[in-house]
């Protein structure tokens, strides 16, 4: 045979082997893209955790325990060939019906972990945002071991309470994100409202801004209505300015939180607690709320009113009144009204005597 018949021969069978290469890479290429574009077995929005650390093998595994998935080939060849494998970020992810395996990884290389709400809402008070962190099942509670002097140390507050200092407002924070970081937050933006607020002010009688948040936090728990704010702050300036108590409810349940049952009774009007604004005079020692900026800016501008009281009236307002008899015969018709309403309620759950 022939040098050159070899020659041939042999180019003839390199062809024919890179063809065969050829064929073979490509296959394997749209193997492993139909493999990653394969759409996770998700129905729903789902949380999937990536711990600290974890491999892209370890996030198959997963995938495949909870059958998201059938196979982690395609996924540790990709990984492979991309260098992805090492840049993943922990972090609690949510991911979305029919998501790609690819499009997974990616949002795992991202760090765009979810973010999850966490809402003040205005008025609460700080044992009710206290019961909110104890519940939440994304917040490490770092501050329900803490006294109230303490969880203000760590807070950056000079006050013996945080009460009053949580802006509300809705937080969005990543898994295990600390209480604390969330309240600092909160803290800080209340910081820079009621700054901007006093600085704004019209003339009081009102020495500091923490006096300012006390009486702020007292018309939040007194106004169902916007509307209303800065007439009802008018009411407590008058007051105030009479040397009259405030007299007002939301007061006497904040010093009796702990075993308020819904209802005050007589006897918690004539029980005196620091914060029993019927046996106290003023303001009472610390907030009893965490208002908000309405309410804030409410009592920075009062209306100008002659108004010493106000009562329900029975539809989410108030009726004002200008003088003790004007007050008492508001209350009667309120009264009224709500007996008549009661009657209506037994009548209608009454059963029918006719059955």
């Amino acid at each position: 045979m022939s040098k050159s018949i070899v020659q041939l021969s042999l180019k003839k069978s390199l062809s024919i082997l890179l063809f065969i290469v050829l064929l073979f890479a490509i296959g394997g290429g749209l193997y492993l893209k139909q493999g990653v574009e394969t759409p996770l077995r998700i129905n729903e929005p789902t949380l999937f955790k990536v711990e600290k650390g974890a491999s892209v093998n370890a996030v198959c595994r997963q995938f495949m325990k909870n059958d998201w998935l059938s196979e982690c080939l395609t996924l540790k060849v990709s990984s492979k060939l991309n260098a992805v494998s090492s840049q993943i970020q922990s972090g609690t992810y949510q991911l979305q019906p029919e998501q790609t395996l690819k499009s997974a990884i990616a949002l795992f290389v991202s760090g765009k972990t979810h973010q999850f709400p966490f809402t003040i809402i205005d008025g609460e008070n700080i044992y009710q945002v206290l019961d909110k962190v104890s519940k939440s099942p994304y917040l490490i509670d770092d501050v329900n071991d803490k006294s109230f002097i303490e969880l203000s140390k760590a807070l950056n507050l000079r006050a013996d309470t945080p009460e009053g200092y949580l802006a509300p407002d809705t937080y969005f924070v990543e898994a295990e994100t600390s209480a604390t970081a969330v309240l600092l937050r909160a803290v800080e933006k209340q910081k820079i409202r009621l700054e901007k607020v006093w600085s704004e002010r019209q003339p009081s009688r009102l020495k500091t801004p923490y006096e300012l948040l006390k009486l702020a936090s007292i018309v939040e728990k007194e106004s169902a209505l916007a509307s209303e704010r800065n007439t009802i702050a008018s009411v407590f300036f008058n007051r105030l300015d009479e040397k009259m108590r405030l007299q007002t409810d939301p007061t006497i349940i904040y010093g009796i939180w702990k075993e308020y049952k819904g209802d005050i009774k007589r006897v918690h009007i004539k029980q005196k607690t620091p914060y029993n604004t019927y046996r106290i005079n003023g303001l009472p020692p610390t907030p009893i709320a965490n208002p908000s900026l309405g309410s804030l800016l409410a009592v920075a501008h009062p209306e100008s009113t002659d108004y010493f009281y106000f009562v329900a009236s029975g539809d989410g307002g108030h009726v004002f009144s200008k003088t003790l008899a004007e007050h008492n015969k508001a209350l009667r018709a309120y009264l009224a009204k709500q007996k008549a309403k009661q009657k209506a309620e037994q009548e209608t759950n009454a059963p029918s005597q006719n059955r």
